[in-house]
């Protein structure tokens, strides 16, 4: 049995780490909260913008979109593809990052079996996590972890900018993004994605459906093709910024679980210690008396 010393040091150090794992979490859950508010603030635009894409798309003029993949039209073979990959900066949140990283070996399995060699996959890792693993796995992948200790609007743009002009441009046959999304503080799945193209019949609505209570065949000036044009990058942009925000959400939801977990544990342990210490210090003190008894009866 360890000595009082021992037992004592160790309740020391097992309530040091409580004091920390407490502090971690009320930290995250004070960020979760702001995350929260971020997403709630967002998805009003979001599902304004969605709604107008999809009546847009709904309707029987004809448009053209390099972002778009038409219902007639075959995606195109991947020769070079792009991955977003978001994690956090740091540990301690569960199998977070974990499930994050396995998402992504599986999705460059899949496109090996595409016979899209590693060279040819372009890496943007949000997160200084799925950075490590992606370097170790040999692939040169471009660093954002600034994005993942602090979403930014202007910089997640100017990323889907650059995706999208690749794109357009016929750099990249396909981009994909993989993320955690968020569903509620105890539930967040990992989501892989098709950022690129974006199939229509995703947005699609049924013929002669309405929304709202308007009819989606409208009338447009100047042109349908035109404000389509002008719409595809905002809604890309968007939808890049709404897997950033679900991510960074995400992560901070798993940390205060995961310290959660650690706290009640460290307390459980605390208790089981000061048990056995009480017990032990019962022991010697027993001992000593038999000692004292023994010693006054010779």
């Amino acid at each position: 049995m360890a000595s009082l010393k021992e037992i004592k040091s160790r309740i020391g150090s097992v309530k040091g780490t409580s004091k920390v794992t407490s502090a971690m979490k009320m930290v995250s859950s004070a960020k979760l909260h702001k995350a929260q508010g971020m997403i709630n603030a967002m998805l009003p635009y979001q599902k304004s913008l969605d709604d107008i894409v999809s009546n847009f798309l709904s309707g029987e003029t004809p448009f053209t979109s390099p972002y778009v993949l038409r219902e007639d039209e075959k995606p195109a073979a991947a020769s070079r593809v792009a991955v977003v990959v978001f994690s956090s900066n740091s540990s301690l949140c569960g199998a977070f990052n974990y499930n994050i990283i396995r998402e992504f070996m599986a999705l460059v399995l899949d496109l090996k079996a595409e016979g899209v060699p590693d060279e040819n996959i372009d890496v943007y890792a949000v997160g200084k996590k799925v950075e490590d693993a992606v370097r170790k796995m040999e692939f040169k992948p471009y660093s954002y972890q600034s994005l993942a200790a602090k979403p930014d609007y202007k910089e997640v743009f100017a990323l889907a900018s650059n995706i999208m002009e690749q794109y357009a441009s016929g750099k990249l046959s396909r981009v994909y993004v993989i993320y955690h999304h968020f569903k509620s503080s105890a539930v967040q799945k990992v989501e892989r994605l098709t950022y690129l193209p974006l199939e229509i019949s995703s947005y699609k609505k049924e013929k002669n459906a309405t929304a709202d209570g308007w009819l989606n065949n409208y009338i447009v000036e100047p042109s349908v093709s035109q404000v389509i044009e002008s719409l595809m990058p905002q809604l890309l942009k968007q939808k890049l910024y709404t897997c950033l925000a679900d991510s960074y959400a995400s992560e901070h939801a798993a940390r205060t679980i995961a310290m959660q977990v650690a706290t009640d544990n460290a307390e459980d342990l605390i208790q089981e210690l000061t048990i056995l210490y009480n017990k032990s210090r019962q022991q010697a003190i027993t001992a000593e008396l038999l000692d004292i008894v023994a010693g006054s009866s010779q």
